[in-house]
């Protein structure tokens, strides 16, 4: 870019920031000089910065300033002056001085101890009116010519470094007394005109051209006698952060629309669930593991929720008890009522299946539906595991569906996912038969790993729910490590961390 398109492209407050660089280089008095706020100059530093025009120095300096007390100091004197000004004409006593100035008894205190050090009075003693205090020639003089430390006072703000013997003296003797100086640390910003700027400097930069094209410029149509300013198109700018769901939900709903896509239909429902639904109708015995407290979290009020139809729930104690009319032998137990009855934040979206299957009829067949929900386990938090998770789960309920149909919906949707090596390998689950589970490659670390679990529904799930024996594909798999990847996160607890940095850098899902 040469000299002529660098001075049409900028902008007011660059040129006058580069006018008032001819004499002086120090931020603050450019902000004097162009009569721009702190942050107008700020950015046309930045500005010619980016153009090479300038070049910034930033030196962090410690400054004494007058504080609350030498504020009003210097408008009305230290208080020893006030002290000596009370006694010029005649010694007076301790009470006549308080009610002739208006100082406090510690101020009163300060000023003997230190016009006594100067020799600036005399303390008499005379019967019937106690200690007397009286102006010495020293102290005359003081009054003429004002203190050293008056003088300090007045010349503030100073930086430490440039101190002289006495300024260092009045420094530390000031330092001591209450609220009359402070120290800050201040950044000293110093800018110098590069040998462009210097060469640009040198050019009539008093005429501004136009920022913005007005009705009224069109309207007259005096736009076509102006001369509009230079836009440097590379210059660059602050990064914006718009307006965007967050990123989890960005993937939840590009996975929906996969499963939409395939022609299944949604399945929604509360994230408390009663036991029955969660766990008995999916054939989970009452006494495993899964439901105790340590895996389970169970609700304290309300504890107990209301049973579907007696005829579902006879049906599903019965395959319990002896299986029903599965041909199973059930788990052989006598089935609890009250124990189906609990309510617990549901462990997995399979029990949105299992009310799915119990409300189909035989003429809506066949049918595919899939969730993407929340589902709660009582673990402990770590970088692998979460309370709180999300899970896909699917079902297919047609007479004709074979577990190869299984494979084929499973590696489609990890495929759509970004994922082209897939596995799908042997495996058990309580409630279904056959069984397997879903293994993608990790290029990064170079092995398979386990995303979730399928197969299809055991009979004792199907027919208390159906009234009858169909293949049913199901599969639940877990959402946090198929998205984990994608963003390059290493630990589960940062998809839900909120932090506000996160948030706006996370990429957008693009798969």
């Amino acid at each position: 870019m040469n000299i002529n398109e660098i001075i049409e492209g900028l902008h007011p407050y660059e040129r006058k920031t580069i006018a008032a660089l001819k004499e002086t280089n120090l931020f603050d008095k450019l902000v004097e000089k162009t009569g721009l706020k702190d942050v107008q100059v700020m950015r046309a530093i930045q500005w010619l910065q980016n153009k090479g025009l300038v070049s910034l120095k930033e030196d962090v300096k410690e400054i004494v300033r007058p504080d609350v007390n030498g504020k009003l100091y210097i408008k009305e004197g230290l208080p020893e002056r006030r002290f000596l000004t009370a006694i010029k004409e005649h010694p007076i006593n301790i009470s006549a001085l308080k009610s002739k100035i208006k100082l406090s008894e510690q101020e009163i205190e300060v000023c003997i101890g230190i016009l006594r050090k100067k020799l600036a009075i005399n303390i008499l003693q005379k019967k019937g009116k106690g200690l007397l205090f009286e102006i010495t020639e020293n102290g005359k003089s003081l009054l003429e010519q004002g203190s050293v430390e008056e003088q300090f006072l007045k010349r503030l703000p100073l930086e430490v470094s440039t101190m002289n013997r006495e300024d260092r003296f009045c420094f530390q003797e000031l330092k001591k007394r209450h609220k009359i100086i402070k120290t800050e640390l201040e950044k000293i910003r110093t800018i110098f005109l590069t040998e462009l700027g210097k060469e640009v400097a040198q050019y009539d930069l008093a005429q501004e051209n136009i920022e913005t094209l007005t009705p009224d410029l069109i309207k007259s149509g005096s736009w076509q006698f102006k001369k509009f300013r230079r836009y440097d198109v590379k210059a660059s700018v602050p990064r914006i952060f718009p307006g965007r769901r967050h990123f989890t939900n960005e993937a939840l709903d590009f996975i929906k629309r996969i499963w939409l896509d395939m022609g299944f239909k949604e399945m929604r429902g509360n994230l408390v669930q009663l036991s029955f639904w969660n766990f008995d109708a999916l054939f989970t015995p009452q006494d495993h593991p899964a439901r105790e407290l340590q895996d389970t979290f169970y609700l304290e009020k309300p504890n107990k929720g209301k049973l579907p139809s007696k005829e579902f729930v006879d049906r599903i104690a019965k395959v319990h008890e002896n299986g029903y009319s599965t041909g199973s032998t059930g788990w052989m137990y006598k089935w609890n009522r009250e124990e189906a009855e609990k309510l617990v934040m549901r462990t997995h979206t399979t029990v949105l299946s299992a009310k799915t299957i119990a409300a189909l009829k035989e003429s809506e067949l066949p049918a595919k539906f899939f969730s993407v929900g929340k589902c709660f386990r009582n673990e402990t938090s770590d970088w692998s595991h979460l309370f709180e998770f999300y899970q896909v789960e699917g079902i297919v309920v047609d007479p004709n569906a074979t577990f190869k149909n299984l494979v084929g919906y499973l590696k489609e949707f990890y495929k759509k996912m970004g994922y082209d090596k897939i596995k799908i390998r042997p495996a058990y689950f309580p409630y279904t038969e056959m069984s397997a589970e879903v293994a993608i490659f990790d290029k990064i670390h170079n092995s398979w790993i386990e995303l979730g679990g399928s197969g299809i529904f055991r009979p004792e799930v199907v027919k208390p729910l159906l009234g009858k024996d169909i293949p049913v594909l199901a599969w639940g798999l877990g959402l946090d490590r198929i998205i984990t990847r994608y963003y390059e996160i290493t630990d589960l607890r940062e998809l839900y961390n909120n932090d506000l940095k996160h948030l706006r850098e996370a990429k957008a899902w693009l798969m």
